[in-house]
């Protein structure tokens, strides 16, 4: 079924607001509310708003379960708008439906005022709709298709959750995830991705309306995209519903109805409903085109808006009497009261069930079970050592059997990066059978990012893992993990060139600086199988910020603490693993598989009487988190010998070896070898560590 524009309703020319129902007030006030903002601001997006006002006024005043007083109620429905571009829409929906800003506030989340502020500086209305901003918003959108996977993962936490904590009589979590997409968004591969694995899942707790409005910025979409959309999603395993007119609210009503049906019924599945739009209806000239799509209507194009729908022309940001009430009719009745029923069944569940219930609790406030740590194991010294991949798989599961509400997988690698979750009763995410921990993600990267994020937003915590070459395909979600402050743990294996024979397509080079680079995300790169562990004990108990762990897939020898500096040290992000007494010649530092290298470096240059100091430096912004005292105690700014020792791009180490310093790192692509030959190549031998170690301890014995 290729979409096709329809004919679209008129409202009668000349109609006047108070002649109008009800209804129609509350649809064009949606409108008129968009395009004045976008107007006021000088930018946005005007066409899609103006669109979607009908579908978004019955998804919210007439079904939506969710409590405007109770904006973080776990059980209310989720509404992502994946077309953040259209984030007027959103904004206008708070500000109608009375949304507070937290429950138990009576402070709106949006006034009017507020949305007069659209894109402005340090305004509540900001282009795009931003998590944790603005209450109300379930997940910060714009990137094209996120929304898309991350109300995949709001599904899946859904199941999660329902599987382990509903009982007879008590369904706590039985809430519907909705979106709004666009041409644009079913363009983009990642919710493709996401789609696909949703339709495998069995997911029929989500409904994406797809609004066919055939524009997109260039012009029409038959430009680029020609595509039978309706047959793509039922080879995913879809059920696709269509509404031929926007303007229809019965026929909306009908297929959200239709959907939500879905959820429950035998064989039930994910939902499309293809609604077909024109962008910017009611708009004089500018309906139907690509003008209206990202920029300001114009004055005399708006006031011919508001002459077709019978508003004001001389009004601005405009909301007659009767439409606020009206929400509060709808949505805000229907969501208290539901709502309430909700809290009330909680109270009896503690009754029955008091530790689940103190799961609960401890989800809703990002807290860690006493004893998480307890079973975490420690590592003794051993010269041949392990990969730390393999030590962090040891330590994930004893984190995690500790952790119930912890789930998560690999892009179809988890044998490779050790994540599977193997005690007694882990299981798999299946489906049908969702309480398992373990998530099969396939190979579909980009999706499992995204899809992470939403189980994030969801109260569950989430892991991935994946090659750290291939975190390429996940930049747009590890991103938005980072925007959003969400505690996603990413692991990421096969760190270097050590992959060998695979080649400079597998050898990741630049990824690693491009993670330390990213604002937000915290990246520790462990130098042995107990650095591990102290890492996992600084990643767990982060609560509003991802991470990322880098490993190896080759075994690195683990230290002997006993004559080196404890592993704990990884806490501060650097610390002197070994040192001369007093001011050192020379400072070695290192991460990951390339730590042994400088501690052999420094046993040599010690037999040599070169005074000389091991710094293990696993995570740059740990850090720089420290106090000045700390960092000078670490890197004395009175030596200047300093040598850095990395598999990777040697962007950034400027910062710790200074002007004069040397970087012993990649400077080109990987290369297909053995990796014993790959070493003596590209300059990782104890013997080009000690030559650099040499020259610049001369430079501070001058």
């Amino acid at each position: 079924m290729r979409s096709t524009q329809g004919e679209f309703m008129r409202a009668p020319d000349g109609s006047s607001v108070g002649g109008a129902s009800i209804e129609d007030l509350c649809v064009n006030t949606m409108r008129t509310l968009a395009i004045d903002a976008v107007q006021k601001a000088k930018s946005g997006h005007p066409g899609t708003p103006m669109s979607l006002s009908p579908a978004a006024y019955v998804l919210w005043n007439d079904l939506l379960r969710y409590d405007p007083k109770q904006p973080s109620w776990p059980n209310r429905d989720r509404f992502v708008l994946s077309v953040g571009h259209a984030s007027m829409l959103l904004y206008s929906l708070i500000h109608l439906s009375g949304i507070v800003e937290k429950p138990g506030s009576d402070k709106p989340s949006l006034t009017l005022e507020d949305l007069t502020q659209f894109r402005q500086m340090n305004s509540r209305t900001p282009g795009h709709p931003e998590y944790r901003f603005t209450s109300g918003v379930e997940t910060t959108t714009g990137p094209l298709g996120q929304g898309c996977g991350n109300s995949v993962g709001m599904a899946m936490a859904q199941r999660w959750l329902a599987e382990r904590y509903n009982k007879p009589g008590f369904p706590l979590f039985d809430y519907h995830v909705w979106v709004f997409s666009g041409d644009g968004d079913n363009m983009e591969g990642v919710a493709s991705e996401a789609a696909s694995l949703a339709g495998h899942m069995k997911l029929s707790n989500l409904t994406w309306l797809y609004d066919s409005n055939q524009i997109s910025i260039e012009g029409s979409t038959d430009l680029a995209f020609t595509e039978d959309t309706h047959k793509r999603f039922e080879a995913y395993g879809w059920n696709v519903l269509e509404v031929k007119n926007a303007e229809d609210r019965a026929s909306l009503k009908q297929r959200f109805e239709e959907a939500r049906a879905q959820d429950g019924a035998e064989g039930g599945k994910p939902t499309l409903i293809v609604v077909h739009s024109q962008i910017a209806f009611g708009a004089p000239t500018k309906a139907g085109t690509a003008a209206a799509h990202g920029e300001p209507l114009g004055d005399e194009e708006i006031k011919g808006v508001k002459r077709f729908f019978g508003f004001p022309e001389d009004k601005q940001f405009y909301v007659p009497d009767g439409v606020m009430g009206h929400f509060q009719d709808g949505i805000g009745k229907r969501g208290a009261a539901l709502s309430a029923d909700w809290f009330e069944m909680l109270e009896r569940y503690r009754k029955d069930y008091p530790e689940l219930a103190a799961e609960l609790d401890m989800i809703g406030k990002h807290a860690l079970p006493a004893g998480w740590d307890k079973d975490i194991p420690s590592f003794p010294a051993d010269a041949k050592g392990v990969a730390s991949r393999e030590s962090s798989g040891k330590v994930l599961n004893a984190v995690a059997l500790n952790v119930p509400w912890m789930i998560g997988g690999a892009a179809d690698l988890a044998p490779s990066t050790k994540t599977n979750l193997t005690f007694q009763g882990a299981g798999s995410f299946n489906p049908g059978t969702y309480g398992g921990r373990n998530l099969h993600f396939g190979v579909r990267e980009h999706a499992m990012g995204s899809i992470c994020n939403g189980i994030a937003l969801s109260g569950v915590r989430p892991y991935c893992s994946g090659f750290l070459i291939f975190s390429d395909y996940m930049k747009p979600p590890i991103r938005l993990s980072a925007i959003m402050e969400l505690p996603v743990i990413y692991i990421f294996t096969h760190d270097s060139i050590g992959v060998g024979e695979d080649g400079p397509t597998h050898q990741p080079i630049e990824q690693l600086a491009q993670l330390r680079a990213t604002p937000g995300i915290m990246t520790i790169r462990p130098g042995d199988a107990n650095e591990v562990v102290e890492a996992w004990r600084v990643v767990m108990p982060l609560t509003e910020q991802p991470a990322a762990l880098i490993l190896s897939r080759q075994a690195l020898p683990t230290l002997d603490r006993t004559k080196y500096a404890p592993a704990s040290g990884l806490a501060k992000g650097a610390y002197v693993l070994a040192s001369c007494e007093g001011t050192p010649d020379v400072i070695l530092m290192a991460t990951g598989s390339e730590l042994h290298l400088v501690v052999d470096a420094y046993e040599k240059l010690t037999e040599e009487g070169i005074k000389a100091r091991v710094v293990s430096m696993p995570s740059f912004d740990l850090f720089e988190q420290q106090d000045e005292a700390y960092r000078e105690s670490v890197l004395p700014a009175a030596v200047r010998g300093r040598v850095a020792v990395e598999q990777a791009s040697s962007f950034g180490w400027d910062r710790y070896v200074g002007l004069t310093g040397t970087v012993i790192a990649m400077h080109s692509y990987g290369a297909s070898a053995p990796l014993s030959a790959l070493l003596t190549k590209f300059g990782f031998t104890p013997e080009k560590v000690l030559e650099a170690a040499r020259a610049q301890a001369k430079k501070t014995q001058a």
